[in-house]
């Protein structure tokens, strides 16, 4: 990816950061023009960094490029603030068309991602059930659903399992539902699990 963008902006400037600490860090110290971010980072979640890079550099373009496919995540992110995201099978020149369009200032979504935010601006703003969870209830759902039992995501996201357990409740009664097998039932109908969950 640094090659293809190597090639495109002759004279700019590249930092890398292998994980969300360490990317808030060249953040915060150097005045970059934007970060390409990734949801899935050891530690933090990219979600996570998002919301500090809004707090601290409200006006820093932000492209998320991620493995989960863009109705895992997409509308969460641009709700976030993030401006543009595009999955990692995206083609090469389309990296390239969307840095060029955030740094001049735009947005950028795919064309069928557009098409789903239409629709959903038609459906008069309801919200679906997993809209309700935080960023961290959303991480934890979507953890539950894939199989993972409450010591796993306990130990993936560096927390106490009883932290986990009051996620999971909170969790459940927002949703609505009574246990794993409703949300798991749900996540997959909703495909919010699937290709690299986890």
């Amino acid at each position: 990816m640094k090659q293809i963008l190597a090639d495109e902006f002759k004279r700019a400037a590249f930092g890398e950061a292998r994980n969300a600490q360490e990317a808030l860090h060249h953040i915060w110290k150097s005045p970059w023009d934007v970060v390409i971010l990734d949801i899935t980072m050891p530690g933090r979640s990219g979600l996570e960094v998002l919301r500090e890079i809004r707090k601290s550099r409200p006006k820093l373009p932000v492209l998320v490029l991620s493995m989960h496919p863009e109705n895992q995540f997409a509308v969460r992110v641009l709700k976030r603030g993030a401006t543009g995201y595009m999955t990692k099978e995206s083609a090469p020149e389309e990296l390239v068309g969307a840095i060029k369009k955030v740094l001049a200032g735009g947005r950028y979504v795919s064309s069928a991602l557009a098409e789903k935010l239409a629709s959903y601006l038609a459906i008069d703003n309801q919200k679906t059930p997993q809209e309700l969870l935080s960023d961290r209830e959303f991480q934890v759902l979507r953890l539950i659903a894939s199989g993972k039992i409450v010591s796993e995501i306990a130990k993936e996201l560096s927390l106490s399992v009883k932290t986990i357990s009051t996620y999971r409740t909170r969790i459940l009664e927002k949703m609505g539902m009574k246990n794993n097998a409703e949300l798991m039932h749900y996540a997959i109908q909703h495909q919010l699990v699937g290709s690299g969950a986890g």
